[in-house]
Order: C-alpha cells, then sequence, then structure tokens
C-alpha cells in the first residue's frame, strides 16, 4: 500500500484506540491501593471487597470472546462506541457509589465495557495499517497495554495522595467522552459481511465456561485447590468448554470458527501468550511481595519500583520489536524476547535485599524489555493467522486466554510460594505462614529468632517461586517460538512451491 492510500488519520485512529484500552487495562491495577480507603469509608466487608476486585475481572473475562464475535458481526465502531459509553457510565457510578454494593454494580458495568472495547482496539487497528506499518502500531498497542498494567499502582497512589477513593473510577469519565467524540469523527465502521445472525448459544456457552474457570482460578490463593467451591466451578467450566466446542462444530454460523486452531501459526501464537502471561503475572504478583514484606516498601512506594519494568516495555515494544521481526521473523524473535524476561526475572529473583536496587533495576528493564519484544510479536502472529474480518473475535480469544495464563499464573505460583514458606518456619508457625506472611511474623510474637526464621523463609520460598516464574517463561516462550517458527517454515515452502508452479503454468500456457 502506497503513501497516498494510507489513511492519512490512521495515526489519530491509534491515539484513540491506545488511550481507550489504556484506562481498560489501568483498572485492572489501580484499585488494590485504594482498598484501605474504600473499606473504611464506604464500611465494606473483606467479602465485598473481594466481589470488588474480581467482578470487573470476571465480567470481562466472561465476555471477551462473545462481545469479539459480536462485534465482528454487528459492526466494530459501534461496539466500540458502546463499550466506551458503557465503560465511562460505570466509572461515574462507582466514583459516586454510596455503598460497597453499587460500588460492585459500577465495577461489574465497567467490565462489560471493556469486554467490548478490548478486543476492538486491537481488530481495527489492523484493518487500520498495512502490513509495513502494522508491527510498530501492535508494538504501541502492546506497550500502551503493559505500562497501563504496571502503572496502575503508581496513578492510583497519586489520586490518593492528593484526593478521595473516587478518583480512581472519576480519572476514565473524562477519557470516555473525549473517547466517544474522536472515534466517532475517525473511525469507519466495518464488520464481517458473511455472517449476520448471533450465535445466542454459543455466546451463552462461552461465557457461562470462561466465568467458571476464571472463577475457579481467583479462588485458588483464598481457598485452596481442592476447595468444594474452587473444584465445582473449574468442573463447570470445563464442562462448559467442551459444550461449546460441540456446539460451535455443529452450527452454522459459529461465533467461534474452530477451523482456526487448526493453523500452527494462531495455536502458537495463543499457547504463547498462554505460557508467557502465567510466567509473567506470576513473577510479578511474587515480586510485589518482595518490594513491600522483604524490602520495606509501602505499596505505592512498590509500584514505583516497578518503573524500570515499564520503561523497558514502552522502549522496546515500540522501537525494538519491529525491527526484530523484521531481521528474524516471528518464531525466533519470541525466543530473543523470552529468554530475555526469563534472564531479567532470573536477576530479580537473585538480587540481594541489601543494597540491591541496582540489580533490581538491571533484572526489570531486562523483563520488560523481553516483554516487549515478545509480546507485540505474539498478536502480530496472531492477527496475521485469521481472516481480517474474524479479526475481534480472534482479539476476544487470545485476550481471553492471557486473562486465564495470568490469573493461573498467580494462583499456581501463590500456592508454590505458600507451600515452601510453610515447610520453611518451625511447625509452630506452619500454620501461620500457610495464610501469609504477615500472619507468619504476628505468630512469632515478636521472637527475634523466629521472625529471622520467618523472614528467611519467605525469602528462600520466594526465590525458589520466582525461579519457577522464570523457566515457565522460558519454556512456555521457547515452545511457542518453536511452533512458530515451523509454521514460518511450512509458509515459506509453499510460497516457494507456488512460486515455482508459475513459469511452469504460463509455458503450458504458450
Amino acid at each position: 500500500m502506497s503513501e497516498t492510500q494510507r489513511d492519512p488519520r490512521r495515526w489519530w485512529i491509534l491515539a484513540v484506540l491506545c488511550t481507550s484500552l489504556f484506562v481498560i487495562v489501568l483498572d485492572n491495577t489501580i484499585l488494590n491501593v485504594a482498598i484501605p480507603s474504600i473499606t473504611e469509608q464506604l464500611g465494606a466487608s473483606t467479602a465485598q471487597i473481594q466481589w470488588t476486585l474480581n467482578a470487573y475481572t470476571l465480567i470481562l473475562s466472561g465476555l471477551l470472546i462473545t462481545a469479539g464475535g459480536l462485534s465482528d458481526r454487528l459492526g466494530r465502531k459501534r461496539a466500540l462506541l458502546l463499550g466506551l459509553a458503557v465503560f465511562g457510565g460505570g466509572s461515574l457510578l462507582g466514583a459516586l457509589a454510596p455503598s460497597p454494593q453499587v460500588l460492585i454494580a459500577a465495577r461489574a458495568l465497567m467490565g462489560i465495557g471493556a469486554a467490548f472495547l478490548m478486543p476492538g482496539t486491537l481488530a481495527v487497528l489492523v484493518r487500520t495499517f498495512d502490513d509495513e506499518e502494522r508491527p510498530r502500531a501492535i508494538g504501541v498497542w502492546a506497550a500502551v497495554s503493559s505500562a497501563g498494567m504496571a502503572l496502575g499502582p503508581v496513578l492510583g497512589g497519586f489520586l490518593l495522595d492528593h484526593f478521595w477513593w473516587g478518583s480512581t473510577f472519576l480519572i476514565n469519565v473524562p477519557v470516555a467522552i473525549v473517547g466517544l467524540i474522536a472515534m466517532g469523527v475517525l473511525l469507519p465502521e466495518s464488520k464481517d459481511p458473511g455472517n449476520s445472525r448471533p450465535d445466542l448459544a454459543g455466546a451463552l456457552l462461552s461465557t457461562v465456561s470462561v466465568v467458571s474457570l476464571v472463577w475457579a482460578v481467583i479462588s485458588v490463593p483464598r481457598d485452596g485447590w481442592l476447595a468444594p467451591q474452587t473444584l465445582g466451578a473449574g468442573l463447570v467450566g470445563l464442562a462448559g468448554v467442551a459444550l461449546f466446542v460441540w456446539w460451535e462444530r455443529r452450527v452454522d454460523d459459529p461465533m467461534l470458527d474452530m477451523a482456526m486452531f487448526g493453523n500452527p501459526k494462531f495455536r502458537g501464537a495463543v499457547f504463547g501468550g498462554i505460557l508467557t502471561a502465567f510466567g509473567l503475572a506470576g513473577s510479578l504478583f511474587l515480586l510485589t511481595q518482595d518490594l513491600q514484606f522483604l524490602r520495606g516498601y509501602d505499596p505505592l512506594e512498590a509500584g514505583a519500583q516497578l518503573t524500570p519494568m515499564a520503561i523497558g516495555v514502552l522502549a522496546c515494544s515500540i522501537l525494538v520489536s519491529p525491527r526484530v521481526l523484521k531481521a528474524v521473523g516471528v518464531g525466533k524473535g519470541i525466543v530473543i524476547g523470552v529468554t530475555c524476561s526469563a534472564v531479567g526475572l532470573l536477576t530479580v529473583a537473585l538480587a540481594p535485599d541489601e543494597n540491591g536496587y541496582a540489580v533490581l533495576v538491571a533484572g526489570l528493564l531486562l523483563l520488560g524489555g523481553g516483554a516487549g519484544v515478545s509480546g507485540p510479536l505474539v498478536a502480530n502472529a496472531l492477527m496475521s493467522s485469521i481472516p481480517r474480518e474474524r479479526a475481534s473475535t480472534g482479539s476476544g480469544v487470545n485476550n481471553t486466554l492471557q486473562e486465564l495464563g495470568s490469573g493461573l499464573g498467580i494462583g499456581v505460583l501463590g500456592a508454590v510460594l505458600t507451600g515452601i514458606f510453610a515447610q520453611a518456619v518451625p511447625d509452630a508457625l506452619r500454620s501461620a505462614a500457610g495464610e501469609s506472611y504477615p500472619e507468619a511474623v504476628a505468630a512469632a510474637d515478636g521472637s527475634p529468632g523466629l521472625l529471622d526464621e520467618v523472614r528467611d523463609g519467605f525469602a528462600q520460598a520466594l526465590t525458589l517461586s520466582q525461579l519457577i516464574g522464570a523457566g515457565a517463561v522460558l519454556v512456555g516462550g521457547c515452545i511457542a517460538g518453536s511452533m512458530l517458527l515451523r509454521a514460518e517454515r511450512a509458509e515459506q515452502a509453499r510460497t516457494a512451491e507456488k512460486d515455482a508452479q508459475q513459469p511452469t503454468e504460463a509455458a503450458a500456457a504458450d
């Protein structure tokens, strides 16, 4: 596509899409630092606080595939406008919530809006930029997504230092208003011309399946793997997935075309996204505890310490990842990226608690830089492996599986941390250590010897758990990279064979 054929508004469109994406991702983490204020000022119970945090994640994850499918069928611009309006309305309701119940409802509304926004941003991006510019645009998109996740606690802490807890919601409202106007003016409408009838049964099965699986995953840290509610939700989710696949294979107009999973490039991108999200989310969960419990930072300071990771993600997503793609291709590029991330995680795990911040910064830069290289490549591989008319559906699948991977990373590595910690302390403290580090400290009852054992045991458990996270990132990324490399080679072989046949066909025609 020549410069004259490109949409002259494309970078403005990207700016609007990324701004909307930023506030969606931000809301996954910004609320964490406001929990004490909400608990005190609204009189929220522990269960209500958990629902406030989980309502957004559950609804967002559960509706991503459904919202992506509806966006493809009914119009992506229409879905983005609807999602941003609902997200902004939910944010305003949350800022003014007079009770925990209203706050939970507001978070659920925000989840609905975000589910229509998130897949649409990537789908519109893919249709706006040509093959030459798309890797750079996806790099910017991925950088904004990662930066929103990392900067949530920092921005939340800043707002709480100057305003009341509702400001963490109110900040979304002007973004939503400006975004609605800009999207209305800039975005062209696009939708799948081949399918118009919504697959309502598929949408219901998809939502029930994903909500059940995510509920099971987020229940693990609180209730354990073998708790009835965890097992029950997991079984319902797996049964729902089986029914969903069966239904989508037999219906005439499926919401999710199962043929996409027959594409090795799509499978490699999905697999890489899941396992990389598993390792990164789980390791960041461990790192925040390291910063607060062992290094003595408060939540805001701990969030600020993660700034080098955000810098690494931003720089490498925008500047390095497109060049790596052009130089070595998707498969090798992902292996390079995850190797850097794994080395970064190892560096973070082995950084000394005392006077070790320089080592920690180096590890965080490597971690963020590696993610900045591999993240856009995974997204680019996924979106280039599916038909453009199903762009929102494919993006919804990718985001859903990454949400599950992140939840599993936190659940599995959190359980590993708890198990190792409980075994590393004296028998009298094992029950408390099975709950949390602060519970173990309280159970030590001020005894210097016991406090030292608690600290040493927790440090040992964190290091081992972080090493497991680094291994998950490296193994998962390398497997995905090798799958994509094989897919690239097969595609190159098909292209070479096709090119070789053309002179023969031309000669036969003569």
